[in-house]
């Protein structure tokens, strides 16, 4: 057996090195002692078809043969990590065993999981990370992400699949000469509290203006690749060599959120994913037979993988409307089942179906430059692993048919609704019922704007500009003395430090002051900050209104959306539903 496709040397396969423990009833992880090793990596083994046979004696388990991975093309330029030093003589004894491991070890074997699977298998299996390591390609962000993930902030994950047709077996699926477009592309947002997430669809032929990107070419010089206006959003990749960080400045100026990090895959991460645990279970409402992408299951249940997993999620023209937006529901659905399924016990109690998995999703996906390891991996493995499958939503950006088109094949946004679904990602809201949240919001917003409102007459305010665009507090001042009466305030000019929100601090004495300019001015409960009056340039007691970096101009709600809007598709990652 090749010992590098199966992780380790020595003719050794890793998941004959877990043993049952009878007295904890857990596997441990128990490797012989390593004789002294070279602090020189030794030269890379030579690949499965040329592999030496396996030594005289030894007779292979049953069923460890497996066939060898198809492989992959990801964008370019690209790179591998050389492998890391070899840990000192005698430090890879067994361990001794925890009763409570199991709770850590689910934690961290599923943790990936939120990342569709990719970070899945890297989080499972870092006990050697000196081959999975070397598995990750990782491509340069070009400045486009946020410089990566952070523990104590919101996660935005930019996660892509592409359409380039390389690999095993995939010649046969359309246009085998493409570039590698962005054909299925997730924002999936992650809260601040990892209490929720939403994973948000971006339809491949909506229209869009894809920015200038500066890109990184293989030899490590720059160039500007120049912007198309009004374009499909699919060609922010791989159209005019474009890389994964212009599909990252593309959803940015789309969306507004910019990402921390993206992840990139090809049509054999959803053979080998799927196949690594086993099948995943779908659902149908009627019989499917689509010659296109060559799927044919007939209506209810079915578990499905490999080949028969990607036709799943390419197929189209046989349900729905039969263009992309059908299919992207599909895809929706696949990715919950696929979760549901990692989170099991069926996957989480098999240490080889884990060493699989670690194998397929390293090898399946290229990376940004901030998020090239292991263990960076496995951190952002630990902090999605945090969430409830149940309070992850799926959704779809809202978009309507190109009314410049009398044949319609590509979408452009619905302006009514999907500015709030961005603003909603943007402002860090759920779009599930997170019942804690909505306490505390609850709280605050009935304590801060119950109550006696002043007459706006009455209302004195000095207004600030904390980070909203230049002449702000002035086109403020004018629309609350000419339009809302507020003929008490004035304009007190900068703040002494920019703020991301605008605030309204007011004494106690003033609640009916401030729920009077807070109900003006569309201004939420957590906007109010309870505090201290200053002096206004007539020597009265006055409330501060400083004005951040997410104030719109005068006249514009700064209250964020508290649901999705009517009309937005949505599902949930915990539950089944059957593609019509």
């Amino acid at each position: 057996m090749d010992a590098q496709g199966r992780g380790r040397a020595d003719d050794i396969d890793p998941a004959d090195q877990w043993v049952l423990n009878p007295n904890t009833g857990e596997y441990e992880l128990r490797l012989p002692a390593s004789p002294p090793q070279s602090g020189v990596p030794s030269p890379r083994r030579p690949p499965a078809h040329e592999a030496a046979p396996p030594a005289s004696g030894r007779t292979q388990a049953p069923g460890r043969s497996r066939p060898e991975t198809p492989g992959r093309s990801v964008p370019p330029p690209r790179r591998r990590r050389g492998a890391p030093e070899e840990p000192l003589p005698g430090r890879r004894g067994r361990r001794p065993a925890k009763k409570s491991a199991k709770g850590k070890k689910a934690l961290l074997w599923t943790g990936g999981a939120m990342a569709f699977v990719l970070v899945a298998g890297a989080g499972a299996a870092y006990f050697y990370i000196e081959h999975l390591n070397d598995n990750i390609a990782s491509v340069s962000d070009d400045g486009a992400s946020t410089g990566g993930f952070q523990k104590d902030k919101a996660i935005n994950i930019l996660l892509i699949g592409t359409d380039k047709r390389t690999g095993k077996g995939n010649e046969s699926y359309g246009d085998s000469g493409s570039v590698g477009h962005a054909d299925t592309t997730i924002l999936l947002h992650v809260s601040k509290d990892r209490s929720n997430a939403t994973a948000l669809s971006i339809p491949r032929d909506l229209i869009v203006d894809v920015p200038d990107c500066p890109t990184t070419q293989e030899d490590g010089s720059q160039k500007i690749i120049p912007g198309t206006r009004q374009a499909r959003f699919n060609t922010s990749l791989g159209q005019d060599g474009r890389t994964p960080s212009c599909t990252m400045r593309t959803v940015t100026e789309l969306t507004g959120v910019k990402p921390d990090n993206f992840m990139v895959a090809d049509f054999n991460a959803v053979k080998t994913l799927t196949s690594a645990v086993g099948g995943v279970e779908v659902c149908l409402g009627k019989d499917i037979d689509d010659p296109d992408s060559h799927l044919k299951l007939s209506k209810g249940t079915h578990t499905i993988e490999g080949e028969q997993a990607l036709a799943f999620v390419r197929t189209r023209h046989a349900v729905g409307f039969g263009g992309d937006l059908s299919r992207i529901g599909l895809q929706q659905q696949f990715l919950s089942a696929l979760m549901r399924k990692l989170k099991s016990n069926d996957t989480l109690t098999s240490p080889s179906k884990m060493l699989d998995l670690a194998e397929a999703g390293t090898k399946a996906l290229t990376v940004d430059s901030q998020l090239d390891s292991i263990g960076k991996l496995k951190d952002l493995g630990l902090e999605l692993g945090k969430l409830d499958t149940k309070n992850l939503t799926f959704t779809t950006t809202p978009v309507i048919d190109n009314p410049a088109e009398k044949v319609k094949t590509t979408v452009v946004l619905n302006e009514s609704t999907a500015p709030q679904v961005f603003d909603m990602i943007k402002n860090d809201v759920s779009f599930t019922a997170v019942k804690e949240q909505k306490k505390k919001e609850a709280a605050a917003v009935a304590a801060r704007l119950k109550g006696t409102k002043a007459p706006a007459s009455e209302v004195r305010v000095r207004i600030l500009n904390g980070g909203a665009d230049p002449g702000s507090a002035q086109e403020t001042l004018s629309w609350l003395q000419v339009e809302e009466g507020v003929t008490k305030s004035e304009n007190a000019g900068n703040a002494p430090a920019e703020l991301a929100k605008t605030t309204l601090e007011y004494a106690p004495d003033q609640a009916d002051q401030a729920r009077r300019l807070a109900a003006i001015m569309g201004l939420s409960g957590s906007a109010m900050k309870p505090g201290e009056s200053v002096e206004n340039a007539q020597g009265v007691p006055a409330m501060t209104l400083t004005l951040g970096k997410d104030f719109k101009g005068a006249g514009a709600s700064l209250t964020a959306p508290s649901k999705a809007p009517e009309g937005v598709q949505k599902s949930t990652a915990d539950k089944v539903q059957c593609a019509e």
